[in-house]
């Protein structure tokens, strides 16, 4: 099966992915956020198939900023599902590799610590976990 994207369905995807690690480094502002955005992007740029490809390209159109943790799970949040159905529509075993490598990069940057991750991380990573899910 063929799949046709639109910009907007990238900038969907972008901004779920990335935003998602946005997400997790924010949740662990009182400990390594750097560390934590830096493992999730790592894993994210590892990304193969037509998401490699659409996480790949430069971000232009996504819009990452808020002025709270909560602004930014408005934007995110939402993008996930959206991503989800989209891909879930015309693809599925697409959709199957964006949960999976959204999953991949959100446990990378959870695990900037010995351990579990502090609560908050862990809180974080349900939330993104239950949007994908919601599709």
């Amino acid at each position: 099966m063929s799949l046709t994207l639109t910009h907007q369905d990238k900038i969907t995807m972008r901004t779920a992915a990335w935003g998602s690690i946005s997400l997790m480094a924010a949740a662990d502002a009182a400990g390594k956020p750097h560390r934590a955005a830096t493992d999730g992007s790592i894993a994210l740029a590892s990304a193969t198939g037509l998401t490699g490809h659409v996480l790949a390209e430069w971000p232009k159109g996504v819009n990452l900023r808020g002025k709270s943790v909560a602004e930014l799970a408005d934007v995110v949040l939402p993008s996930l599902t959206s991503a989800m159905r989209l891909l879930n529509k015309q693809d599925p075993a697409e959709a199957v590799n964006f949960r999976r490598t959204v999953i991949v990069a959100v446990e990378a940057a959870a695990r900037t610590h010995l351990g579990a991750p502090r609560p908050p991380v862990a809180e974080m990573l349900r939330k993104i976990t239950a949007a994908l899910d919601a599709a």
